[in-house]
């Protein structure tokens, strides 16, 4: 039986670039008894919401644009309407485990219909590993695979620590739906799938060198996992069996517009070889990309070069083709020591993954590899594709497409080594709405204007939760911003202006993670207008409402033990991607921009986000100093 997204089946016994507020404790018990007793996402009230929406204009729209918008609000809760939406959410929410999960699936996911690749595949580019050669390669490899089937065992057995908050648990659903899972493309809407459940369970992972898929079978005939020294053998198998690199990078098809792809798609399967094949790749636990070398940058650009890897492989000449962007998990692992991950992003957010890289990080550094009995172990098998004219069509539009997105995408990672966490702690001030603030200044100095500003927040203190949208423009944060450029006013000015936006920034977040922001409650409203009425209220419709959603900023921060970066594309044409990690002396930070905007550039808002960090510690300890 299978898992087909939204949650038409349910794990027996269980009643997806995400950031918390603060650092997340884990203690082990079973995952059950604490799922069932998770509270519902709250639909929150009608006026409140609006009241927080016209705030958030205040600082990103005209005088013009909102006052007509105030209108339009006044006009949508008197007249009755609101109260109609309203209501019909109530009911949902009474109804169902979670009144959102299902749409938000939809309208962020399933039907978004461009490439998976660069647009919401989020990636992540571990620290750089010194082997040079295919050996060290493949050990590296062996290693990772036993460490994520480690991971395994604690979601087969349901003993994977909760994850708790401020005290409260944490929804622990997502981790269930990275494994052996994937995307299926459709004509107008994707499905997830996940093969975990059944009699019948998944034993083995897709392995992809020169191309080439191969089934590796990673549990022996009793259940077993296999050794890492078994492994290793495997993957020289694979090696060696894939040096020809004259194949079609069939994988390619998969970065292809949603539309384009499950056109190509039902081509492609047409063929009953074909279909088994991409079967054994949608059905396998996860997938490993042994990629080939990529062209040598100097130090400066090397992380930038690989967090561009690891979102779209550089490239059809390069490492395109050696992905299925459609799998959840793709761990990726360079014969010149570039390894991370992409992820497709339907079924779960990024503290799943880190979660998991920080696990398999951990288990990497005990695991040696030590010489197994000479069991010999059967040939992984070679998946065979047939390629036809028409598919071999699909293959060349893909990798010209490929290739455009490549050009057009700007990646800049910023390994900002001057402080980190530690600095805004010392001064009693949140380091993630320092940061925060240090993006709108950032903004502001490029631009002259603030944007509307997401950075993503869990939803997971509820059933079933996946995100909301912290909204990091504020009317404080303009103060504040405003207040850093105008030379007329002091550091005392401004230290008080910067510590009332952080702490602005610390209340929406905590509103937020609670189930009060604006986000996702104007959705469910927009949602249920289109189910109950005949024509969508005007509010929806407004000038204000597009400007608010139209993120010229997508942030988030992905707090991970491990050293690494993670990044995503942007989600407007002229905006930018920006993901960050804090450590305690330093932050990586990766930001992203489309080329073809000329008023963008990824380079240049990093030097922006730099110089804001340098001024904002410059400002805190001028005014520590001035008052002792």
């Amino acid at each position: 039986m299978l898992r087909v997204f939204v949650r038409t089946v349910l794990r027996p016994g269980m009643v997806k670039p995400c950031r918390l507020l603060r650092p997340v404790t884990q203690i082990p018990e079973r995952s059950i008894v604490h799922q069932e007793g998770l509270p519902k996402l709250p639909v929150p009230p009608l006026k409140q919401t609006f009241e927080r929406y016209l705030a958030t204009l205040e600082p990103i729209v005209s005088e013009e644009e909102l006052e007509h918008t105030r209108q339009l609000v006044e006009e949508f809760l008197k007249g009755g309407v609101g109260e109609r939406l309203q209501k019909s959410l109530d009911r949902r929410a009474r109804k169902t485990e979670n009144w959102l999960s299902e749409w938000w699936m939809q309208t962020a996911y399933l039907d978004c219909r461009m490439p998976v690749a660069v647009y919401t595949s989020p990636g992540v580019v571990l620290p750089r590993m010194h082997f040079q050669d295919r050996q060290g390669q493949m050990r590296f490899a062996a290693k990772l695979i036993a460490g994520v089937l480690e991971f395994k065992k604690m979601i087969d057995t349901e003993t994977l620590p909760i994850e708790y908050l401020s005290k409260k648990p944490l929804c622990m659903d997502q981790y269930y739906q990275i494994l052996s899972s994937c995307r299926i493309p459709g004509p107008k809407r994707d499905t997830v799938v996940n093969h975990s459940i059944g009699k019948t369970p998944p034993n083995h992972i897709t392995v992809v060198h020169n191309f080439q898929f191969f089934v590796l079978d990673v549990y022996n005939s009793d259940g077993s996992p296999l050794t890492v020294d078994q492994i290793y053998m495997q993957l020289e198998k694979i090696w060696n069996s894939s040096l020809q690199t004259n194949k079609e990078p069939i994988g390619i098809l998969t970065s292809q517009h949603r539309n384009t792809w499950g056109k190509a798609y039902n081509n492609l399967i047409k063929d009953k070889t074909n279909k088994e094949s991409v079967r054994a790749i949608q059905k396998s636990i996860f997938t490993v990309c042994l990629d080939a070398p990529m062209p040598r940058v100097s130090d400066n650009l090397y992380q930038s070069r690989v967090a561009a890897q690891m979102l779209h492989g550089g490239g059809a000449r390069w490492n395109s083709g050696n992905r299925w962007f459609d799998k959840t998990i793709q761990f990726i692992v360079g014969e010149d020591g570039t390894c991370g991950l992409v992820y497709e992003h339907a079924p779960a957010e990024g503290p799943p993954i880190v979660f998991l890289i920080d696990y398999v990080v951990k288990c990497m550094q005990r695991i040696e590899i030590v010489r197994s009995p000479m069991i010999p172990l059967p040939m992984p098998q070679k998946l065979r594709f047939n390629i036809t004219p028409e598919v071999k069509r699909d293959i060349e539009k893909a990798k010209q497409n490929m290739n455009i997105m490549v050009h057009d995408l700007d990646v800049h990672v910023l390994m900002f080594s001057h402080f980190g966490k530690n600095v805004p702690k010392q001064h009693k001030l949140s380091p993630d709405a320092f940061v925060q603030m240090a993006f709108q200044l950032a903004y502001f100095k490029m631009y002259n204007i603030c944007c509307p500003t997401c950075e993503s927040a869990s939803l997971r203190m509820f059933k079933y939760g996946r995100t909301d949208a912290i909204r990091a423009t504020t009317a404080d944060s303009l103060n504040f911003v405003q207040a850093m450029q105008d030379p007329a006013k002091q550091n005392t000015e401004r230290l008080e202006l910067l510590q009332k936006a952080v702490q602005t920034h610390q209340d929406n977040a905590y509103n937020t993670i609670h189930g009060q922001a604006i986000d996702r409650h104007l959705l469910g409203l927009r949602m249920q207008g289109i189910e109950d009425l005949t024509s969508l209220p005007e509010i929806f419709m407004d000038t204000s409402f597009a400007v608010a959603h139209h993120y010229n900023l997508l942030t988030s921060q992905v707090g991970s033990k491990t050293d690494c970066v993670m990044c995503f594309g942007p989600m407007v044409p002229d905006g930018y991607g920006v993901c960050y990690n804090p450590m305690d002396e330093h932050i990586n930070i990766a930001i992203t921009a489309f080329n073809s905007c000329e008023e963008t550039h990824a380079a240049k808002f990093a030097q922006a986000v730099e110089d804001a960090l340098l001024g904002m510690r410059a400002l805190l300890e001028d005014t520590a100093t001035a008052k002792q």
